[in-house]
């Protein structure tokens, strides 16, 4: 729910309001005027500022800035929870087959059936035999199932039909269509950019109903609002999300500050969406709420899928030998060239660098970019999870962001499923969160939703100061001398993700002059044990001085 800004002014009083504003942390009161901050700090100083306003006592037991999540995909998250087929990533191979059984029952002849998430763990198992058996489940309907890291589908015979995937069809670059080794035909299997041609059959579904998608991003930013979040930078933004953002804030229900990455190279999950035609369109979708500013490159794919590139060898397998250590899309040249020209169209840009290699190469190339052209934007590697130890302290030298996405820094079913395909001694030194940050690399939090099938922040606050499954489902900790104390996560999920995206000057702190972005919580969260951290219950969001989600209702009563 959401109420209408108001031009009156109004005073939030809490005793322990947590500004994130390392020259005055904490304050007891806030003042709002046309949405903005006027005054945080004392009852008497903002009444100074706002004097016969409207006081409310905020309930709850911590008051601190709204959430950022600095990678995130929410208009295809909201697709996947309104319209898809959804099932965790634990399942077997016969449990998602009775799954698309169910689901494809209720749809209607030649009706897509789109869905996720199967486990990495099952590649292997995804054979053209399993493929025979999906098309029996679905009766003959076309089927596109995404995996956990969503950058590998497997499909049905159908789909590969619609997609135009025959025993001729060459692999596209930087991808793969994985056939059978005695007759050719392909098993149904989709790895990296190969996922794009089923993505592109499945998008001519979607843009007869283009509403479908409006109504998707609805969904998503209501729920991130839930979980306190009030921005996020958009990891894909394709044409069908700038057209979906576009209509959302048109209609007054983009309640979060959104920052757009364009492709700026072919990227494998977004066919034909990059070149000069789209980025064309920037100015025409930029609206107050949405800034597409940034760009997306891919530089490898995943390592469950020996698609990301490695410094040291995957583990020997039948298909890649004893020595495969993945590859990268781009050589140092190519990559600096593109970072330059996004640096003169104000562009950041986020690179996407699962495997230590690309990292390598990524940092090679701005410190290119930054011996010919000097200091420029602060561009993002994504998702700085394997780094080779000399490449840490470059983060800061070169001002490299590192994304920290999706919320894998503890034991869990994706992080087993990396250990069947890299060494066990480098995925335990999985995520040096606390390497980077205390080499000063400015550390900031995203969720990758819906790789992770939930948008909350709290999980992942939990999981970096204790590096342990939240859920408790998996037992141990990933590397734990890399956990972070609680004040340094809470600011990579506020003002770091907030620099991040280049809106540190409008939200991600409590400081006068800034959007009244503020989320009030049910517990104190330094005087809770750390594992009830990501328990946490957002009582209220606050997006430019409005309530946007709220449990019980009170404080909009007292605002009627």
């Amino acid at each position: 729910m959401s109420t209408p800004a108001s031009t009156t002014a109004l005073i939030l009083r809490h005793p322990a309001i947590y500004t994130m504003n390392a020259a005055r942390p904490w304050a007891e009161a806030l003042a709002i005027r046309e949405g903005r901050l006027a005054a945080v700090g004392t009852l008497a100083e903002a009444r100074s500022a706002a004097p016969g306003a409207r006081e409310i006592a905020l309930p709850g037991r911590m008051v601190m800035p709204g959430l950022l999540d600095v990678h995130n995909h929410f208009v295809w998250a909201g697709r996947a929870e309104l319209y898809e087929l959804f099932f965790p990533p634990m399942l077997t191979l016969d449990q998602i087959i009775d799954q698309v059984s169910v689901a494809a029952a209720k749809k209607a002849p030649g009706e897509w059936l789109v869905g996720g998430i199967w486990g990495s763990g099952l590649i292997g198992e995804l054979t053209h035999e399993a493929r025979l058996r999906l098309d029996r489940a679905a009766g003959g309907r076309p089927v596109m199932l995404r995996d956990d890291s969503h950058h590998n589908r497997f499909v049905s015979s159908a789909a590969l039909r619609l997609a135009g995937i025959g025993a001729d069809t060459p692999n596209p670059v930087n991808g793969e269509i994985v056939r059978d080794p005695l007759g050719g035909e392909a098993t149904g299997l989709l790895l990296e950019s190969a996922s794009s041609l089923v993505e592109a059959a499945v998008a001519r579904a979607l843009d007869a109903a283009p509403q479908l998608d409006v109504e998707a991003a609805a969904h998503a930013v209501r729920r991130m609002n839930a979980c306190g979040v009030i921005g996020a930078q958009e990891a894909l933004t394709t044409r069908a999300v700038l057209r979906a953002v576009k209509a959302l804030e048109d209609s007054g229900r983009l309640s979060a500050w959104i920052v757009g990455s364009l492709p700026v190279t072919d990227a494998p999950l977004a066919p034909g969406e990059y070149g000069e035609e789209l980025l064309a369109l920037r100015d025409t979708y930029r609206s107050r709420h949405f800034r597409p500013d940034a760009g997306k490159i891919f530089l490898d794919g995943v390592p469950t899928s020996r698609t990301a590139a490695m410094l040291e060898p995957y583990l020997p397998d039948a298909v890649h030998g004893c020595c495969f250590r993945g590859g990268a899309t781009l050589s140092v040249p190519q990559l600096a060239r593109v970072l330059s020209d996004c640096e003169k169209r104000g562009m950041s840009v986020k690179i996407h660098c699962a495997g230590d290699a690309a990292v390598r190469i990524a940092l090679d190339a701005v410190d290119v970019l930054r011996s010919f052209n000097g200091p420029g934007l602060a561009h993002h590697i994504a998702h700085a999870s394997f780094v080779d130890p000399a490449e840490v302290p470059r983060f800061a030298e070169l001002n490299v962001v590192a994304d920290l996405s999706p919320t894998l820094w503890f034991p869990g079913v994706i992080v087993d499923a990396i250990r069947s395909t890299v060494p066990k001694e480098r995925v335990d030194r999985f995520w040096p969160i606390r390497d980077l940050q205390e080499s000063g690399a400015l550390i900031a939090g995203g969720s990758d939703w819906p790789v992770v099938p939930d948008p909350s922040p709290w999980p992942g606050i939990q999981g970096m100061v204790t590096r342990r499954d939240p859920t408790g489902r998996v037992d141990g900790a990933l590397w734990p001398e890399q956990a972070l104390g609680l004040a340094e996560v809470l600011r990579a999920y506020t003002i770091n993700s907030a620099q991040a995206m280049r809106l540190a000057d409008t939200t991600g702190s409590l400081e006068v002059g800034k959007s009244a972005d503020l989320v009030v919580l049910d517990r104190h969260l330094f005087e809770v044990p750390a594992e009830q951290l990501a328990g946490t219950t957002v009582l209220s969001t606050w997006f430019e001085g409005r309530v946007v989600h709220e449990v019980t209702g009170a404080v909009t009563e007292a605002l009627a």
